[in-house]
This record gives structure tokens, C-alpha cells and sequence, in this order.
């Protein structure tokens, strides 16, 4: 591990630039114990390197090669976090976060860790509750609506482009103004199949600026999408997102660990619904301004595949929430391997980083590694040799002090988890999740009435009335050709009646007899009874 060569910076660890180091990290409130720090390839435990617990809410940055210990970090942060009161929300995307629930083994290794950075280790496991996107895979079920996922998060996982984006926000818009209630997929596909089809035409042009192409490319995409098993996650009971704010009995804060080893192969969809659950908290949170602890730290795990291909308004978005929730009390820690797969504009809202190792492979790592160098403060280290050299659970530290602040850069060996480092088994999991009082709650999924039903209704109704209106206007030709034929065809032949009345003998016999006799004859021709005398 290398120190600077400029003479002007003693090299003397005890009373030179360690104790400097140190001394930015001489905290007198409530703080997390990060590790202890490292001068010139040595470990210092009597110099550690701490976090103020009220800098939690201004962000932070856990980046790092794989497998260098970023897991491992947020689990430490989380678990002190949780002792302070303070609940947390971890996403686990390889499946190996849920033994922050269970406590840690002791081993050789981690005495050994313990003894490096003065750390009283004791195995311990905190409250913890388990979360699945729509309940695939273990957890409690988290569903959202389409309605509230909005249209620049779902223009996101439907990789739509910018003009599409747009058009599905007048969409929404008229959705919103027909009083149609997007609750799931099939609740937008039937919105927009209505607008392409030669009854909703009419409304399309209404809504100005959306063509049918777009309308079907956007329909398309809602088609594949859905065959691709994403209506899982959309609908009711929609999860509210103050559940992650709940505090144990014991005043531990709640680990809530969303786990999404079963949806691996859907990164769009998962990075997109976690920033859902981060923009909901900024929606509904009040305004508190600073405190001397977090409501709740988030931490977001595989940051690169949120902003991979994100659209302007996405960006915008991400930018505005990260800015702004610090205010309601939530601190957001990006984990992504370079800072540099962080816009310029979300990396400049962090204060808090830690940086693991950095590989230097190739040329593309050469060049990641000095963009990396470059966000960090000036440092009496050779930071672009140091950020090479740091073995697996060591890391380049600097935070904010209790005046918001930046402190110096500072080479960390990190303490263990007091945690178990690794899953639970399968059947302790599902325990833990169906013991939850939350899972009654939102188990079972709820179909109520919404946009896909009342527009199916109506077109129900609209083709009911054409075919009554088509089967009464058949019915009125039909009427119309059967006058017409009446009125053309031939007079039938008389019959022997008609042709004995219609006779010049019956007329002259029937003018020159006026006997009874004739009056007899006539009545019974016509079938009128004879009248008695």
C-alpha cells in the first residue's frame, strides 16, 4: 500500500498524516463503527473511522469490483444501523443478504478481523422481514399499480424511446380523465387496444400529439412484456411503503430485505420498481428536514442497471428524488462497481462514499480507475496505486463529519457482520414469511373492477346494440321486400263460389226473382243462417 511521495507530507503514522486522518474522524454523537484505518500497509485499531449517524440521510456510495466485500459492507452499515434504531431496506439480488436475520458464526477468521480493528464482535441476528417482487419467488408479495408506477417508470421497463414515453404519458392522461383505473397490465393494454380500434380512433384524435403507429408499438410492447411473466408484479393489494419504517419491539430497527434471486433475468423491471418504492416514500413522506437519525437508509443495490439506457426525463427524475428525499429523512446508498456508472448529477448528491478495489485489466479499467481517483478529495495517498491494492473487506472511506463536511480520504480495514454471512435455509426463510403479520395482508392478490372490465363492458354494449340495430334493420328489408313481392304477384283463380256469383245467369237471376225462394238461395250462398217465418 502506497503513501504520497511529495516531502511535504510527513510519513510519521503517529503523529503525522494518520493522526490528521483520524482526526476528521473524531465523532462526539451517535456514530457507525466502519473499520479501522490503514497507514502504509499497517492497521491502526486505536484510529478508527466512524460515520455520523445524522450524515446518513445525505446519501452515500458503495462501489467496487466484484467480489471485493461491497455485500459485506452493506450488511455491517445495515446491521448498526438497525442497533441505532434505525430500519433499513436492502435489496438482494444474489440471494445471499437474508442471514442479516440470523446471528453470525464465529471462526478463526473473524476473531482474527475482530482483533485487527478493535471490534467486540458478538453474534447477533436483527429483526428482519422478506419481500418478493409480486410475490414471485420467497416474500411477501410487493405489488404496485400501474397507475401509481406512472408512465416514465413503465416507459423505462418497456424500453420505449423518447417519443413513445411521451405518447404513454397522454395515455395515462386519458385514462386519468375517463376516470379508467390502471391497476394492472391488462388494465393498460386495454386502454390503448380501445385507442387503435375503430371505435376508440375518435378519442385518439382527441388526446392530440399520439399516432395509432406509436399506440401500437407501445401495445406491442405491453404484449411482449406481459408474456414475459412481468403481470406478476402489478396490481392490488398495493404495498405501502411505510411498512419499511416499522421499528422492532426492542427499538431495533426493521432490516426490510427484498428478495430477487428469482427474478435475476429482469434487471430493467427490478431496478425500475426499486426506484418505484423510493419514489412512493418521497411521495407520501412529510417534510422534516434534518435529523439526528435517518428515518430509513435505503440502499440500492446494482445501481448501473437503473441508469443503463434511462431516458432524459428518467434521469431527471432519479436526480429531483435523490436531491429532494433527503429532506423527508431517507438517505439512499447507490452499489454499483464505478462511480462512473453514476451521472455526474446523482454522484454529486452523494456524500458518503466507500470504494473497494479496483481491477486494472484492461484498458477500459485503466480508465475507469483514474475517473474514479478524480471524484475523491486530495488525499496523502497514491489513491490510483492504493485502490489497486486493497484486499477484500478494506476500502477507501471518506464521509461527511457532523458539520457536513468532507473527511479525509481514509484506507479502512472494515469490520466483520456480526451477522451470518451468507442465506438462510429455505425452510427458515419461508418460516420467517408466512410468521410475518404482514403476509395476510398482502398474500393474496385482489381483481377488482377496473379499466380492462369497464371497457370490456362497454364494447360488450356497443356490440349488443349493433347487432340489435343490424337485426332490426334486416328485419325492416325483409318487411319492405315482402310488401313489394304482394304487390306484384298474380291474382289467384276464383273460386266455384266467386264463379257462380261473378255469372251473368246468377246476376239476371238474382235481379228478375224477387220470390223467397231467390232470398233463400243468396243467404245460403253466403253462409248467413235462414231466418225463420
Amino acid at each position: 500500500m502506497s503513501q504520497s511521495t511529495d516531502p511535504s507530507v510527513p510519513a510519521d503514522p503517529d503523529g503525522g498524516p494518520a493522526a490528521q486522518i483520524a482526526a476528521g474522524y473524531a465523532i462526539t454523537g451517535p456514530a457507525l463503527d466502519l473499520g479501522a484505518l490503514l497507514w502504509d500497509g499497517t492497521c491502526l485499531p486505536d484510529r478508527q473511522i466512524r460515520i455520523p449517524l445524522s450524515m446518513l440521510n445525505r446519501h452515500g456510495l458503495v462501489a467496487g469490483a466484484t467480489g471485493t466485500g461491497k455485500t459485506k459492507t452493506l450488511q455491517l452499515i445495515a446491521e448498526q444501523l438497525s442497533t441505532n434504531g434505525v430500519p433499513v431496506f436492502l435489496a438482494d439480488i444474489k440471494g445471499d443478504v437474508s442471514g442479516i436475520s440470523a446471528p453470525g458464526t464465529d471462526s478463526e477468521r473473524v476473531r482474527e478481523r475482530a482483533t485487527d480493528v478493535a471490534q467486540d464482535w458478538q453474534a447477533t441476528g436483527y429483526p428482519s422481514e422478506f419481500y418478493s417482487l409480486g410475490g414471485i419467488g420467497p416474500g411477501i408479495p410487493v405489488r404496485a399499480t400501474v397507475t401509481a408506477f406512472g408512465p416514465v417508470l413503465m416507459s423505462k421497463v418497456l424500453q420505449l424511446n423518447q417519443t413513445q414515453e411521451q405518447s404513454l404519458g397522454l395515455i395515462f392522461h386519458y385514462a386519468d380523465t375517463k376516470g379508467l383505473e390502471l391497476i394492472d397490465l391488462k388494465d393498460l393494454r386495454a386502454v390503448v387496444a380501445f385507442l387503435v380500434s375503430d371505435q376508440g380512433k375518435p378519442e385518439l384524435k382527441g388526446i392530440g400529439g399520439l399516432s395509432t403507429v406509436t399506440a401500437g408499438v407501445i401495445l406491442r410492447a405491453l404484449t411482449a412484456f406481459e408474456q414475459q411473466g412481468a403481470s406478476e408484479f402489478f396490481g392490488e393489494p398495493e404495498f405501502d411503503t411505510s411498512e419499511f419504517l416499522r421499528t422492532a419491539a426492542d427499538g431495533r430497527g426493521t432490516v426490510s430485505v427484498l428478495e430477487l434471486p428469482a427474478v435475476q433475468d429482469k434487471p430493467q423491471l427490478f431496478s425500475t420498481f426499486l426506484m418505484w418504492l423510493l419514489a412512493d416514500l418521497y411521495t407520501d413522506l412529510p417534510e422534516v428536514g434534518d435529523l439526528e437519525r435517518p428515518k430509513l437508509v435505503f440502499f440500492f443495490d446494482e445501481a448501473h442497471l437503473l441508469f443503463n439506457g434511462a431516458s432524459k426525463a428518467f434521469l431527471d427524475s432519479i436526480t429531483q428524488t435523490v436531491r429532494l428525499i433527503r429532506s423527508k429523512g431517507i438517505g439512499v446508498f447507490f452499489v454499483t462497481q464505478t462511480p462512473k456508472d453514476v451521472p455526474a448529477d446523482v454522484l454529486a448528491q452523494l456524500g458518503n462514499r466507500v470504494q473497494h478495489a479496483l481491477r486494472a485489466f484492461t484498458p477500459d479499467d485503466a480508465k475507469a480507475l483514474k475517473a474514479t481517483v478524480k471524484t475523491f478529495p486530495n488525499s496523502p495517498y497514491d489513491l490510483e496505486e492504493l485502490l489497486t491494492q486493497l484486499g477484500t473487506g478494506e476500502a477507501v472511506i471518506t464521509v461527511l463529519s457532523e458539520k457536513g463536511a468532507p473527511t479525509p480520504v481514509a484506507a479502512t480495514r472494515l469490520r466483520a457482520p456480526q451477522s451470518l454471512m451468507g442465506p438462510i435455509d429455505a425452510a427458515a426463510l419461508d418460516r420467517a414469511v408466512k410468521g410475518s403479520l404482514l403476509y395476510s395482508r398482502y398474500a393474496e392478490p385482489v381483481d377488482r373492477e377496473s379499466a380492462y372490465e369497464k371497457i370490456s363492458a362497454e364494447q360488450a354494449a356497443a356490440e349488443a346494440e349493433a347487432e340489435a340495430a343490424a337485426a332490426a334493420a334486416e328485419a325492416e328489408k325483409q318487411a319492405k321486400e315482402a310488401q313489394k313481392a304482394a304487390r306484384g304477384a298474380p291474382k289467384p283463380d276464383p273460386s266455384l263460389a266467386q264463379q257462380v256469383v261473378g255469372s251473368g245467369l246468377f246476376r239476371s237471376l238474382a235481379r228478375s226473382i224477387g220470390t223467397q225462394l231467390g232470398r233463400e238461395i243468396s243467404r245460403s250462398l253466403f253462409g248467413t243462417a235462414r231466418r225463420k217465418r
